[in-house]
């Protein structure tokens, strides 16, 4: 049986609420409470009626009311002889007269109008300062108010005016170099160089050195934008390297190494945009490096892994002493194994030509070497940051300054202001009419090469789905091909047949129709053979099998011309083991089309000499017994017959270009060579008769 009761239906609480539901919450424990206090004060309101009932009655009972004063004007000695009922009667008196009293002014509490306390009145806002006092800007101004200052100050030479444009051009130069990356500093320096960097050269050289501290990986942006702004103001770039070198020394002195690498990085990818002189450099890796830690050893290979590309063009010596001090410190072994391997991908680095560490990146290119002013100086020497040019200072002469800033500002950007705006002005009405134009001057150009992929998709499927060459052949030439696609139909027949796991004759008879039916594939075949010949080293022995077989095949059924063999030179020097294995199965195969006596008979054409004269070379003895050699080891030295006949004849052909030709204007000299050709002759003759009577005899 379960006991009846009163069941909580509510969702319980959760854990955490928000502030709006805690409010919420307050206020009704608050309602509930003021309802419960309500209740309490009705309840003693009628437990107090009850009370003063009884006590009239009682008082009605009792004697008269002189009797009830005198007993209220007894002593309090009387009061000790009194009945403990007159004590208890009188104690319930004044605790009903107080409740009534706590009543009453309860009551006049909740009738009379509440008093609230007048507030005091805001303080009125400051006004704006005429002059931002302090040097970090002071208080706050927003921008159309400054430009309303601006404005208003008819004194263009006084101090306010001047502290007022001195806050402006600081903002816009942090914004401006806080704002460039790779892709946007080509817009952001005609609007850096807009700025009057004369006079804040010290805030530009401070934000590039700050930013460059906050982001290292952005160094070689801020040294594009340093390079660009030194070919214009070379006081700017020089003023940079001089706070970096003194930023380098104060770190290097406190050991402070992440300002180190900061430093050292910057002057880096100084050196690498010819701001700063390459001994430079120099100078700075033998200081890290004389006196070697793991830190300083570090920091040097950090900086010879950034300018290391423009220091082995510029000073490959210079940097080939460097490396032999690494190698020195790597053969001491004092340093730590961590810097070691570091020392150990610094050489494999350099071997390989600093590859992946270019000296600057294509789109921070942005410079000409000639225009370029590149700074030299020490370590060793005082150096002065000039920290000065940082703060604010009144400038007796600033009018004439920036006017004469405005000028400069002319002729180093020209009128690009001015054109812009009018080309603003005229673009919005001519958009419309150069929108027509565009329409009508477009032409789509597909760069994806969609239609050449799926042309090359077609054709490898309709060779490898065709059951003979005929009808191969007949689909192919009912593909629709633009003027200058037919090579592409060349490239993957010959693709398909390299692929085959084995020679198909399939292959050879396909381009062999494709050559008697258009001179134009057996033109690209040509130059198919000569570029595969050329790459032939790249192809897999299988490859190379099926397309020496392919050319075999179109050079046995006439279908490719025979002078296609003159692209190939049968050398010592000009072949490789890959090509020579080509001719090898080249000539083979053509043996077996053809036999060796038909294929020796078109090897000794007359017309086709030219064409055969660097497969049989005959212009050195050494490359003669060459192709001798190559062509016996085949099982092919039939074929070199005449070539045998020329290298055993060739001492004979030395002996008479050597002979010296004889002057005609001697005419004894003359008679006697007739003479002595005669008795030559005539002894010839003798020894000839002589050798034929010797051979009858035996």
């Amino acid at each position: 049986m379960m006991k009846s009761g009163k069941v909580d239906d509510r969702p319980p609480r959760p854990a955490r609420v928000s502030n709006g539901e805690e409010e919420n919450d307050r206020r009704t424990r608050r309602s509930r409470a003021s309802d419960d206090e309500k209740e309490d004060d009705r309840r003693r309101r009628r437990a107090r009626a009850s009370d003063d009932e009884r006590y009239d009655r009682r008082s009605k009972r009792g004697p008269g009311r002189h009797h009830r004063d005198s007993r209220r004007r007894r002593s309090p000695s009387s009061d000790s002889g009194s009945s403990p009922d007159d004590r208890h009667s009188r104690h319930r008196r004044d605790g009903s007269s107080r409740r009534r009293a706590e009543d009453r002014g309860r009551e006049e509490r909740r009738t009379s109008p509440e008093r609230k306390e007048p507030t005091p009145p805001l303080p009125p806002p400051p006004p704006l300062p005429e002059m931002i006092p302090g040097r970090t800007g002071g208080v706050y101004i927003p921008p159309f108010r400054m430009a309303q200052m601006l404005r208003d100050v008819e004194d263009k030479a006084s101090p306010e005016y001047q502290r007022l444009t001195w806050d402006a051009l600081k903002k816009s130069i942090n914004g401006l170099v806080n704002k460039v990356n790779g892709t946007n500093i080509k817009n952001l320096v005609p609007e850096l160089l807009a700025e009057n960097l004369v006079r804040g050269r010290g805030l530009f050289c401070q934000s590039c050195i700050k930013s460059q501290m906050a982001s290292p990986g952005f160094t070689d942006v801020f040294a594009a934008l340093v390079a660009v702004v030194n070919t214009k103001f070379p006081e700017i770039g020089r003023l940079l390297l001089v706070r970096v070198m003194l930023q380098l020394k104060r770190a290097y002195k406190r050991n402070d190494k992440p300002q180190l690498l900061a430093a050292t990085k910057f002057i880096a990818h100084l050196v690498n945009q010819v701001v700063v002189h390459e001994v430079v450099a120099l100078e700075l890796l033998a200081v890290l490096l004389e006196n070697p830690t793991d830190d300083s050893v570090e920091v040097a290979v950090g900086f010879v892994k950034e300018c290391g590309a423009i220091l082995q063009d510029l000073t490959p010596q210079g940097l080939h002493a460097m490396f032999e001090r690494f190698r020195g410190i790597l053969h001491e072994g004092e340093i730590d194994k961590r810097v070691q391997f570091l020392i150990e991908g610094l050489f494999a680095i350099r071997k390989a030509k600093f590859q992946g560490f270019p000296a600057i990146r294509p789109e921070l290119d942005l410079v000409e070497q000639e225009d370029q002013c590149t700074h030299d100086m020490s370590f060793e020497t005082e150096l002065d940051p000039e920290t000065n040019l940082n703060v604010f200072r009144v400038n007796p002469n600033f009018v004439e300054d920036e006017k004469a800033y405005e000028s400069l500002k002319k002729s180093i950007l020209g009128d690009e202001m001015e054109e812009d705006e009018e080309g603003s002005d005229d673009a919005s009405d001519d958009e419309d009419e150069e929108e027509s134009d565009d329409e009508e001057q477009m032409e789509i150009r597909d760069k994806t090469e969609t239609n050449l992929i799926n042309l090359r998709r077609t054709i490898y499927l309709t060779i490898m789905s065709s059951v003979d060459f005929e009808e191969a052949g007949h689909k192919l030439l009912k593909i629709k091909l633009e003027p200058g696609q037919e090579m592409e139909l060349n490239i993957m027949l010959l693709e398909c047949c390299s692929q085959e796991r084995t020679y198909l004759r399939y292959y050879g008879l396909l381009g062999q129709r494709f050559c008697m039916i258009n001179k134009v594939f057996q033109e690209n075949f040509e130059k198919c053979f000569v570029q595969q010949y050329s790459m032939i080293h790249r192809l897999e022995t299988n490859k190379l099998r099926n397309v020496a077989k392919f050319f075999a095949h179109l050079l046995g059924t006439d279908a490719l011309p025979w002078h296609v063999l003159a692209y190939i030179r049968l050398t010592e020097e000009d072949t490789t083991s890959s090509s020579r294995i080509f001719i090898k199965i080249l000539f083979q195969e053509l043996s077996e089309h053809l036999g060796i006596r038909l294929l020796n008979e078109r090897l000794n054409d007359p017309n086709m000499q030219d064409s055969f004269e660097s497969v049989f070379p005959r212009d050195h003895p050494k490359n003669t017994r060459f192709s001798i050699n190559f062509f016996t080891s085949i099982g092919l030295g039939g074929i070199t017959e005449s070539l045998r006949e020329y290298l055993k004849n060739m001492p004979r052909f030395i002996m008479q270009q050597q002979k010296p030709a004889s002057s005609e204007s001697e005419s004894g000299g003359e008679s006697s060579d007739s003479g002595s050709s005669s008795e030559s002759e005539s002894s010839s003759d003798e020894s000839g008769k002589k050798r034929s009577k010797r051979r009858k005899r035996s």
